[in-house]
């Protein structure tokens, strides 16, 4: 597994991982939308830890600086 994620990409999907945290936390969104925004959320901070998107393999892309 090689990173294909740049700083500011990891930033990003961290932000956006604890924004979604807030809303289910605060319960601004819930049922369905809650579960999606909660799956999303796990599946950017992990991204964000490891430097790793599966995605950007399959579509050939990299957001990290050579």
């Amino acid at each position: 597994m090689k990173n294909n994620m740049g700083s500011a990409d990891r930033i990003i999907r961290a932000v956006i991982a604890v924004l979604f945290g807030i809303l289910i936390f605060t319960n601004a969104v819930s049922g369905v939308l809650a579960i999606v925004l909660g799956v999303i959320a796990v599946i950017f901070l992990v991204t964000a830890l490891i430097g790793f998107c599966p995605l950007y393999t399959i579509f050939g892309w990299s957001t990290k600086k050579s």
